[in-house]
């Protein structure tokens, strides 16, 4: 597997390269973002190793970029800026998964590791169809590909989206606090903005609601957070 590494830190660069290489990856290295775009342009990876502080484009515009132009390869964001305000901001832009510096390497490429499996279990031609598809109001979900599709058009899903968007139907019917969905989805412990969880159910809205601004799929519940109702 070919791993790229943005990263304009050389030492650490170097070093993820030489740990990544030593578990049998293959890795490229660009030192800005600029020069990862082009090379994520010219050629195929199978994740993406992307630092959020970077000279030009900074991490999030990276990811940004990439899924505006429907390169879904995963992220992993790694960021000296803790804050889960700044993870949620990786999230929102498109990462898959975050680390915060300094990280232990153990833990980073188990992180690593996940999202290379993950990709690999959503492209397994024997999962169960019953995992591979939701069907919400007319609107076909393709988990395999991370894919709306209605009447026709089809819109890019993000991971973080269909994770969301898993966890409240798992809990269909019962409230869910914007802290359980900090805890349970993003993996976050701290508190933080919570509008970054507003900002996703609005664009679910967008995609799943016949009228976004009158919900009756994905409701608020006041002083809570919010309620998956299956449609009629």
């Amino acid at each position: 597997m070919n791993i790229l590494i943005v990263e304009d830190e050389e030492h650490l660069a170097v070093g993820l390269k030489f740990n990544l290489e030593a578990e049998g990856y293959e890795t490229v290295i660009a030192g800005d973002g600029e020069t990862g775009l082009e090379l994520l342009a010219a050629g195929a990876f199978d994740a993406v190793v992307l630092d959020v502080m970077l000279p030009g484009i900074d991490g999030f515009g990276v990811a940004a970029a990439m899924r505006e132009r429907a390169d879904y390869t995963p992220i992993l964001m790694l960021t000296a800026r803790g804050r889960p305000e700044d993870v949620l901001n990786g999230f929102q832009a498109g990462a898959d998964d975050y680390l915060p510096k300094p990280f232990d390497l153990e833990i980073f490429l188990a992180r690593l590791n996940g999202l290379l499996r993950r990709r690999e279990w959503l492209k397994n031609e024997s999962a169960p169809a019953e995992l591979e598809t939701l069907h919400i109001n007319g609107r076909e979900i393709d988990l395999v590909n991370l894919e709306l599709r209605s009447e026709g058009q089809s819109v890019r899903l993000t991971l973080m989206e269909v994770n969301l968007l898993r966890y409240l139907i798992a809990n269909e019917g019962r409230p869910v606090s914007r802290k359980a969905i900090l805890e349970d989805v993003w993996n976050l412990q701290e508190d933080t903005d919570t509008r970054a969880i507003d900002n996703f159910i609005v664009r679910l809205r967008k995609l799943l609601e016949d009228s976004p601004n009158d919900p009756k799929i994905l409701q608020t519940v006041r002083g809570i957070g919010y309620r998956y109702v299956a449609p009629a």
